[in-house]
C-alpha cells in the first residue's frame, strides 16, 4: 500500500495479524524496509508489523530540496503510516540509524500516538547538540573520530559523485568486508544512498548548533550494539536528561544489529513492549504532554 505525506508517496508494507498491537520498524542509511525483513517475520508471529521505505529510499518517493529531508517532515511521515495502519490505537516504533534519529523527531512530539520506542544505533539530534555543549570528555573525542563520514556528507559535488561511482555499486562487498554483514541490496541502492546524504546535509548543523528542547514521557529502550562503528555509547548517554523512562541494553553486535542479531533484536522488542502493553493486550495510551511519568491511561478497543 501506499500513503501520502507532505506530498510524496510511503511505500508501506504489513504483516501479522491486524488485530494484535502494531509495531512500525523505520529503516536507516542507506537501507529499505528489507533491513527488517528477519526481525519482522519474528515479531510477526504475535503482533501487526508495519515497515516502510522512508522517503528517498526504495519505492517511496523521492524529494529534490533539502526542505524535504528535514526532521519535522519525516516525523510526519511516520505519524502518516501510523493513522493509516492503526488509526485508533497507539503503535509501538523500533528504529535503526536514521530511522532512529527520525523517530526520536516524532517520540518527542506532543501528543504522539507511541505506546513505546525501540532505538537502535541513533540518538535524538538535539539531544546530541546539547550533549557536545558539556565539558569536553574522551567520550566526545571518540565520538568525533567515529563521525568522520558526516563531514564528508556535508562536501559539495563530491559526496554525491563517490557513492554514484565508487561506493554505491560496490555497497553489498562494503558491507561484507567491513561489517561482516549479508544484507538485502536493493537494486535502487544507488540513487537511495545520493538522496540519503540529503538528510545529513537537511539535519545535522541546524540541529546540532542550535538544539531545541526535546522531552519525552514515552518508554524508551536504546539498544547499543558494543561494536558499532559509528554511534558510540557518548551519544546514546545523551538522552538520559530528556527521557524519564529509559532504559539501556547493550548487545555484542555490529551497527547492523537488525540483520546480524535479528533473534535477540527481536526478543528485546518484545520485551520492551510486553513491559508497557496491559495485560488486555491494548497498548497504553501515551501520557498528555505535561503528565507524570508512567502515568496513562488505556485506549478503547479497536
Amino acid at each position: 500500500m501506499f500513503v501520502e505525506s507532505d506530498g510524496v508517496r510511503l511505500s508501506v508494507y504489513e504483516r501479522g495479524d491486524r488485530s494484535a498491537p502494531t509495531v512500525v520498524l523505520v529503516h536507516g542509511y542507506p537501507d529499505t524496509h528489507r533491513v527488517w525483513d528477519a526481525v519482522a517475520a519474528i515479531l510477526a508471529e504475535e503482533y501487526h508489523v508495519v515497515t516502510y521505505d522512508v522517503r528517498g529510499a526504495g519505492a517511496s518517493g523521492k524529494p529534490r530540496d533539502l526542505a524535504g529531508y528535514r526532521l519535522p517532515v519525516l516525523a510526519r511521515d511516520l505519524f502518516a503510516v501510523v493513522d493509516a495502519v492503526s488509526p485508533d490505537q497507539p503503535v509501538h516504533v523500533v528504529a535503526h540509524d536514521w530511522g532512529s534519529i527520525q523517530a526520536w523527531e516524532a517520540v518527542t512530539t506532543p501528543g504522539a500516538r507511541i505506546a513505546s520506542y525501540t532505538s537502535i544505533s541513533g540518538p535524538c539530534l538535539d539531544h546530541v547538540g546539547h550533549w557536545i555543549r558539556r565539558r569536553p570528555t574522551v567520550k566526545h573525542l571518540k565520538q568525533w573520530l567515529h563521525s568522520w563520514y558526516i563531514l564528508a556528507f556535508h562536501l559539495p559535488f563530491l559526496a554525491p559523485f563517490v557513492w554514484r561511482r565508487v561506493i554505491g555499486p560496490r555497497w553489498a562487498k562494503v558491507l561484507r568486508r567491513l561489517e561482516g554483514v549479508q544484507a538485502h541490496v536493493p537494486d535502487t541502492i544507488v540513487e537511495d544512498g545520493v538522496n540519503g546524504i540529503s538528510l545529513y546535509r537537511a539535519n545535522f548543523i541546524p540541529r546540532l548548533s542550535a538544539p531545541r528542547v526535546r522531552r519525552t514521557d514515552v518508554p524508551v529502550q536504546i539498544i547499543q550494539p558494543l561494536k558499532d562503528n559509528y554511534v558510540t555509547d557518548g551519544v546514546l548517554d545523551a538522552a538520559t536528561p530528556w527521557v524519564p523512562n529509559l532504559r539501556r541494553r547493550v548487545l555484542d553486535a555490529g551497527h547492523w544489529a537488525p540483520v546480524t542479531h535479528a533473534k535477540v533484536v527481536a526478543l528485546l522488542v518484545t520485551n520492551h513492549i510486553t513491559a508497557h502493553t496491559p495485560s488486555g493486550g491494548t497498548p497504553a495510551t501515551p501520557p498528555a504532554p505535561g503528565s507524570a511519568p508512567g502515568s496513562t491511561t488505556a485506549s478503547r478497543p479497536r
